[in-house]
C-alpha cells in the first residue's frame, strides 16, 4: 500500500494480445488504486518457453497504450520477492495456467489471485493455430502445383 492507496501489481508475455489479457488487465485494475503492469523481457519468456512473436518494445508499448495500467514496466525475472519490496504492492494478479507457482508472496503480505484465463484464448494455442493453418494451406497449394512442377521457374522437372 502507498498512502492509502492500494496497488496491484500484474504481469505476463503479453504477445499476440488478445481478449483473455485484456479480461485480466480490466480485472486487476478494479481490485485496487493502482495497476502496475509487469511485461516480460524477451530473454525472460525465452528462458521457459518459446520466443515472443512480437518483440518486447511492441508489446511493452501495446500495454501503455491501452486503458488500465498506471505503471508498465519491463519485467526480467519471475521472481516477485524484490518487486514487493519496491513496488509495495498489495495484490497480485497473474493467469490461473501459474497456480500455485506464487504462493510464496503472501509470506510477504501479498494477496495472490489466479485469474481464470478461459479456456483456449491464449497465444501459445493462438500461434499454434497459425501455424496449423499454414501448414494447411502448404499442403493445399503442393496438392495444386504438384510436386514435379518448380513455380518459380515456371517449368516442370521431369523424373
Amino acid at each position: 500500500m502507498i498512502g492509502n492507496k492500494t496497488v496491484v501489481y500484474t504481469s505476463g508475455t503479453f504477445d499476440m494480445l488478445h481478449i483473455n489479457h485484456l479480461k485480466m488487465i480490466e480485472y486487476a485494475r478494479a481490485l485496487g488504486d493502482i495497476l502496475i503492469v509487469g511485461v516480460n523481457t524477451d530473454e525472460l519468456v525465452s528462458s521457459y518457453k518459446s520466443d515472443p512473436i512480437i518483440p518486447f518494445e511492441e508489446r511493452i508499448s501495446l500495454m501503455k497504450a491501452i486503458k488500465g495500467p498506471d505503471i508498465v514496466i519491463p519485467q526480467k525475472s519471475l521472481d516477485h520477492k524484490d518487486k514487493v519490496k519496491k513496488l509495495q504492492f498489495d495484490i497480485f494478479v497473474v493467469g490461473d495456467d501459474w497456480v500455485g507457482k506464487y504462493d510464496y508472496l503472501k509470506e510477504f503480505g501479498v494477496d495472490v489471485i489466479y485469474f481464470p484465463y478461459g479456456d483456449g484464448i491464449s497465444s501459445s494455442n493462438l500461434k499454434k493455430k497459425i501455424y496449423d493453418n499454414y501448414q494447411k494451406l502448404q499442403e493445399r497449394a503442393n496438392k495444386h502445383f504438384g510436386l514435379d512442377v518448380d513455380v518459380r521457374e515456371n517449368r516442370v522437372i521431369k523424373h
